[in-house]
């Protein structure tokens, strides 16, 4: 499998490590040139996803976590591939994804934003890649939220992904948008990403995969390496 270590030069994709507008870096971002420590055996072996049970429902978000009835919002289907620079596909690659329910909310402890929670949704999945590359899963859409930053702050729609590598240390966090919404055009977090990259977040409306009746599809690729890399969280 490549691995998910991007060049740590290429900002006309990836973001700066520190970004003014988006406060919390401020206190997050290093200021010393980074430290690369020699791997161990255990970080350059595994994990191996191969054989990874997962259960029958990880993959749903409007399943896994049903009590008493269907969550509220807006169904959706993500799909997409996750390939190398090449465009070969990757297989066997551990997908998670954690999101704010359609009012807003995570279900944490530390959000206390004033905002129903949704008893039969969790906001968090998983799926493996097939042979292909290829990946899918059934949600919610996410609601924006406020989050304190400046004033009037809100987060756009979004959902968390994590894709681990090879090893332990090989792992790409990222966020996907959606097209058309108004607050990405105010948002610190989506502008410290470079113009190049900004693009290569925001999903795409699919309509071949989009189920009659029940769900609007959304298209979102993973590149790990190269020419048009997916931009990721460095902090």
């Amino acid at each position: 499998m490549s691995h998910l270590i991007y060049n740590p030069f290429d900002y006309e994709v990836h973001p700066p490590r520190l970004s003014p507008d988006y406060k919390s870096t401020v206190l997050r971002a290093p200021s010393q040139p980074l430290v690369v420590l020699k791997q161990s055996l255990s970080e350059l072996t595994g994990p191996l996803f191969g054989d990874f049970k997962l259960g029958e429902f990880d993959h749903d978000l409007t399943q896994n976590a049903v009590r008493n009835g269907q969550p509220l919002g807006e169904r959706i289907v993500v799909h997409g591939k996750v390939m190398n620079e090449n465009g070969q596909p990757i297989p066997n690659t551990l997908i998670e994804i954690w999101q704010a329910n359609s009012a807003g909310r995570y279900v944490h402890k530390v959000d206390q934003h004033d905002a129903p929670l949704d008893p039969n949704f969790l906001g968090t999945g998983r799926c493996m890649t097939d042979s292909e590359g290829n990946y899918k899963f059934y949600t919610i859409k996410p609601g924006a939220y406020p989050w304190g930053n400046h004033h009037n702050a809100w987060r756009p729609n979004h959902i968390h992904f994590s894709l681990f590598g090879a090893n332990i240390t090989n792992r790409l966090v990222t966020q996907m948008y959606f097209p058309g919404d108004p607050l990405l055009q105010y948002d610190p977090i989506f502008l410290g990403v470079p113009p190049k990259g900004r693009e290569l977040l925001i999903s795409k409306f699919d309509l071949s995969i989009t189920e009659p009746l029940f769900a609007l599809g959304y298209r979102f690729d993973f590149v790990l390496r190269g020419h048009g890399q997916t931009p990721f969280e460095s902090l």
